[in-house]
């Protein structure tokens, strides 16, 4: 059916690649709420290949990518393996996969995304699901710092119950991940009172139990971290995308 509709094109030697590279982009594109620069690059070598629906994987470099929930991405690089695709669902504009395939990533967050990440309604809503000696929490003004020794330091101001005085969060970490999907902040140093200090470790604690990659992943995927790296301003993570089917935003 795919090659009857495409004898009927004017389907060149780049056609191919550079049809399925846009649909891909768009795909990709339609995750996010605002983009900056995104482009997906199809390899399918030869392209005639791309009839059976054959792609020898595709390259993906964005940046700027705000997701509908708040977060933001600095920059984001997938390099994805051999695929088998649907080549006529391309004319729909979708993008589906037949089998499953596999793809190393590169993502990057500024010191400015996670502080704005962290005062989002989204983010805020997590964090105060933390009860603290049974009084409710209320999370303000929070502010992510990278250090020279490349530790972050994380620093809020905290609503213990109907206090009007806010408890001054201060405490530095490092960042490491546990078995490959786990973010977590460990060698934790806390600054303040035995009350800002108590009050830090429950929240590390509870931060700790939110950053599971596995909670946010988008359908048919899943992350793995193998390395996070603290470089001047940027967190930057290494790792591995699952693909079982290609993403949707969710609704």
């Amino acid at each position: 059916m795919t090659s009857l509709v495409l004898g009927n094109l004017p389907f060149t030697s780049q056609g191919g690649d550079q049809l399925v590279s846009k649909a891909v982009t768009a795909a990709i594109s339609a995750l996010f709420k605002r983009t900056g620069k995104l482009e997906a690059t199809v390899r399918a070598e030869p392209v005639s290949k791309l009839l059976q629906g054959s792609v020898d994987g595709f390259d993906f470099v964005g940046n700027g990518m705000l997701m509908y929930n708040g977060l933001r991405i600095e920059a984001m690089e997938l390099y994805v393996q051999a695929v088998s695709i649907d080549f006529g669902a391309i004319f729909k504009g979708q993008v589906t996969l037949r089998q499953p395939t596999q793809a190393t990533m590169r993502v990057v967050l500024t010191e400015t995304d996670l502080t704005n990440s962290f005062n989002t309604p989204f983010v805020v809503e997590k964090l105060e699901q933390l009860q603290y000696q049974g009084q409710s929490l209320h999370f303000q003004n929070t502010k992510m710092t990278f250090n020279d020794d490349k530790s972050l330091r994380i620093q809020s101001e905290v609503l213990v119950g109907d206090r009007i005085k806010p408890w001054n969060l201060d405490v530095t970490a490092q960042v490491e991940v546990e078995d490959r999907r786990k973010i977590q902040f460990v060698n934790v140093n806390y600054q303040g009172d035995d009350n800002a200090v108590a009050l830090g470790k429950a929240v590390i604690e509870h931060v700790n139990s939110l950053l599971d990659l596995d909670k946010f992943a988008l359908e048919g995927t899943q992350l793995r971290v193998d390395k996070v790296r603290i470089r001047k301003q940027d967190l930057i993570f290494y790792g591995t995308a699952q693909i079982s089917q290609f993403p949707q935003r969710r609704r």
